[in-house]
């Protein structure tokens, strides 16, 4: 909202119309009103060339824009699991070589950021944002849009739309090397526990297992299918039901390593021995895999380098706002944001000492 006395046409005295301002900006009155009221139908760029002039000519608002904090934001919907923090890491990384800052924020569920948490992210307006959700709703998107706040979504949880920068990895690859290596061991009785079936993750992994069985000419099982939660607990109880069974599996691949983690304690307290009685692979290379006991074999995802990449690719389209990029143009969205907002990045099997040969010889 304009004070009364910016409304006078005077350019001696430094003031004039809005409608001066309008044409000066080469806009519409209607698009300097917009701005003024913080609508979200404006382009970025625009709000930026109007927002410049309604300064230069000394306009007061009541509710000033704030300057850009030398800030780069991490959202996530929890801060509890172990490959957060590799996450954090890749992204301070980056934040340090280009002298900002990271702040954290825990907000939402594991689909897209809590509704409240646009406003608090308009009043700090950071460099940028690297969300760790599966996708931002459209609402969210134009807000952050029309302040020119950049953001990248790190996706080891879906495939965005088209219009969302974002890093994700090779999670069907993934699927089928885990269940490649257990099928070369000769395993053939294997049970997969991934993550829940609403993420696509979960279900490119799943599909990565299908297709590593099918190809051995092996028909998955749906009663050695699973879905749990990424955690442990999850993993520990379906792997109590699955091996509690008259027929149970030789192997379990797990869609993530605190699920994995789940399978050996479920494995000790049915005194099956790892990977002698029961081979397991998990998935993400988290810091405790290798420290397990026994040591975790394991879908490397690189989880530090996605955040790096997201980090950087902010920086890069903070650059591109400065240019007039900030918001993907008409074209973009219809047929994505173009190779340099969409990168996936390789996984690889580290295999370690959970999984070995089964002891009875398949067909025996």
């Amino acid at each position: 909202m304009l004070y009364p006395s910016a409304m006078a046409d005077d350019r001696s005295a430094g003031r004039i119309t809005l409608a001066q301002v309008a044409a000066e900006a080469g806009v519409s009155l209607s698009t300097v009103s917009k701005v003024l009221n913080g609508r979200p139908d404006v382009s970025a760029p625009t709000r930026v060339r109007v927002e410049e002039l309604l300064d230069e000519h000394g306009y007061r608002r009541s509710a000033p824009t704030p300057p850009e904090a030398p800030l780069l934001e991490i959202v996530f919907h929890e801060l509890d699991s172990i490959w957060s923090m590799q996450l954090i890491r890749g992204v301070q990384n980056i934040a340090r070589r280009n002298g900002v800052s990271v702040v954290l924020t825990e907000t939402g569920t594991r689909h897209s950021p809590g509704a409240d948490w646009v406003e608090g992210v308009l009043r700090r307006r950071p460099l940028g944002v690297v969300l760790v959700f599966s996708t931002l709703p459209d609402e969210l998107k134009k807000k952050l849009w029309s302040r020119a706040i950049p953001f990248v979504i790190v996706d080891p949880a879906g495939d965005p739309e088209p219009d969302v920068p974002s890093v994700g990895s090779a999670n069907w690859a993934g699927g089928l090397a885990a269940t490649r290596h257990l099928l070369d061991l000769g395993h053939r009785r294997i049970a997969v526990i991934t993550g829940p079936e609403d993420m696509l993750c979960s279900l490119a992994r799943l599909d990565g297992f299908r297709s590593a069985l099918g190809m051995a000419g092996i028909a998955p099982d749906p009663a050695l299918v699973r879905y749990g939660d990424f955690h442990v607990a999850s993993g520990r109880e379906h792997a109590l039901d699955l091996l509690r069974g008259p027929d149970r599996p030789t192997a379990v691949f797990a869609g993530s390593d605190l699920q994995a983690l789940g399978v050996l304690e479920a494995a000790r307290v049915l005194g099956l021995q790892v990977p002698e009685d029961l081979s397991v692979v998990g998935y993400d290379d988290i810091p405790p895999a290798q420290w397990s006991s026994p040591a975790l074999t394991t879908v490397n995802q690189p989880l530090e380098r996605m955040a790096e990449e997201a980090a950087q690719m902010l920086l890069r389209l903070r650059g591109d706002r400065g240019a007039g990029r900030a918001e993907p143009r008409q074209d973009d969205r219809a047929e994505g944001a173009g190779p340099e907002t969409r990168i996936e990045l390789g996984t690889r099997l580290v295999v370690r000492d959970s999984t070995r040969a089964p002891k009875e010889p398949a067909g025996r």
